[in-house]
């Protein structure tokens, strides 16, 4: 099929991890806003500059919130969370106060990662030293990480002495050696969820390591019954703890003796995936001492704390309860249908072509994608091509979710990430069996996509996340 045919075909992208404008809580928002606006009191709050960590009632309806979801054994308190612009926009920060260039050694991703965090490591003078780390039914291969970071360590080990550093020392401040980052439930792009097992034995290695645990856990409220119901339900309880909650509980917590109270993990939320990306609002939360320092990166606390007057209208959402009732009612239906007719369509079409899925034996999923790999001898980057030239499909490829400057193309030449949250119904099914008729033509040797490079895709994920 020519370039010209193609386009006669109306476009489909699984690529773009953004919700549906439908699935938008419009209304909700706007009644959440002028709630907020017509109380002098929360109004003026919200239009003036913010304390360091937050608008106070945001953080207590968070806190209360996650101890619900979560259903933690101890309440969180409001101390342990800080209001962010959103995951992005704190992972920045949290490398600006709690990393450092000269003492900080490396980045450890799990592999394949979210392709938009990198730029922001190297932003952070991280250039060079981004490492992947691979993973497999379980997570993330704590024993490769393991092993990796002692090799580091026996190359050059700290031996007590205090730390060459270009930031300096400050109360509230705490420099880490290492960093991980990983997405633990329903990871972008694997899908894959991390086993508590693992969850506990990567706590445990950042512990030993002075490594700091960054997760993103902002899907994990979008869950449902990995095999189709006969009745509609809504899960209300997250199925596992998050690294946060493990940090703080494990063999003594992080007051453990000898511990510095800082703890080491983070848990980047936001409001993003569950309200509207727009609203560039979310949370960390950490230890009480973490969330302070936190608190005082010269950026944010200059500002007068992050997302203020938007802060007024999530408090609104949760404390009238509109925010759970749209995950509940909204999004974890309407993503679960989704997510089952994408299913159905990979199973009629590119199953039986020899495609294989991670993770099939889940009773829970969620999140917004689908990660698969092709069957030999095809590779992702071809395939990608070959599905926007003679189907205008637009798919992520795996090289796209590779951690800079180590990519293991090795693990990723096959694989492939397809997303159920944009596109309308009817174009995730048609999307599937057009990837699957450009598999099947490719596997018979009939295609006219086999030279050129994946600039095409490249530059389609720049739109895309």
């Amino acid at each position: 099929m020519q370039n010209g045919e193609a386009e006669k075909k109306s476009p489909i992208n699984l690529l773009r991890g953004w919700p549906n404008p439908a699935l938008l809580p419009v209304a909700q928002i706007k009644a959440a806003s002028a709630a907020a606006l017509s109380q002098p009191d929360v109004s003026t709050a919200g239009l003036l500059y913010g304390p360091d960590p937050g608008y106070e009632p945001l953080r207590e309806s968070i806190a209360e919130w996650l101890s619900r979801f979560y259903q933690l054994h101890s309440s969180t308190s409001p101390n342990r969370i800080c209001i962010t612009g959103g995951a992005s926009q704190n992972l920045a920060c949290l490398l600006q106060v709690f990393s450092d260039p000269v003492y900080t050694k490396f980045v450890w991703q799990v592999s394949p990662t979210y392709f938009r965090v990198c730029p922001i490591f190297e932003d952070n003078a991280f250039h060079g030293r981004l490492r992947s780390v691979p993973e497999d039914d379980e997570g993330i291969d704590v024993e490769f990480l393991k092993k990796r970071l002692q090799e580091v360590e026996d190359e050059s080990p700290v031996n007590g002495e205090k730390p060459e550093n270009l930031k300096g020392f400050q109360p509230w401040r705490k420099l880490y050696r290492h960093i991980i980052y990983a997405v633990p439930t329903f990871s972008n792009p694997s899908s894959r969820t991390m086993t508590l097992r693992r969850r506990k034995e990567l706590v445990q290695v950042a512990r030993q390591y002075d490594a700091l645990v960054i997760t993103d856990d902002v899907y994990d409220q979008l869950q449902w019954p990995a095999q189709k119901p006969s009745t509609s339900s809504s899960l209300r309880h997250a199925v596992l703890p998050r690294l946060v909650d493990i940090d703080r509980e494990l063999e003594g917590g992080t007051q453990r003796q000898g511990a510095d109270g800082f703890g080491n993990t983070v848990s980047n939320g936001s409001f993003s995936k569950i309200a509207a990306p727009g609203t560039r609002c979310g949370w960390a939360e950490g230890t009480e001492k973490f969330a302070h320092g936190l608190s005082q990166n010269g950026g944010s606390a200059s500002g007068g704390a992050p997302s203020q007057m938007t802060s007024t209208f999530m408090t609104e959402l949760l404390r009238s309860g509109e925010l759970e009732n749209h995950i509940f009612t909204t999004l974890q239906p309407n993503y679960a249908r989704r997510y089952y007719r994408m299913m159905e369509a990979i199973e009629r079409y590119l199953l039986p072509l020899g495609v294989t899925l991670p993770q099939s034996d889940r009773t829970v999923v969620g999140g917004y994608f689908f990660w698969f790999a092709l069957p030999k001898p095809l590779l992702a980057d071809e395939v990608a091509r070959a599905a926007k030239e003679e189907e205008n499909l637009i798919i992520g490829q795996g090289s796209l979710f590779a951690v800079y400057g180590d990519e293991r193309t090795e693990d990723l030449e096959r694989q492939v990430r397809v997303c159920f949250s944009w596109e309308e119904e009817a174009n995730i099914v048609q999307g599937i069996e057009r990837l699957g008729k450009v598999v099947k033509q490719m596997l018979n040797g009939r295609t006219s996509s086999s030279n050129g490079d994946s600039s095409t895709a490249m530059a389609a994920a720049k739109d895309n996340s």
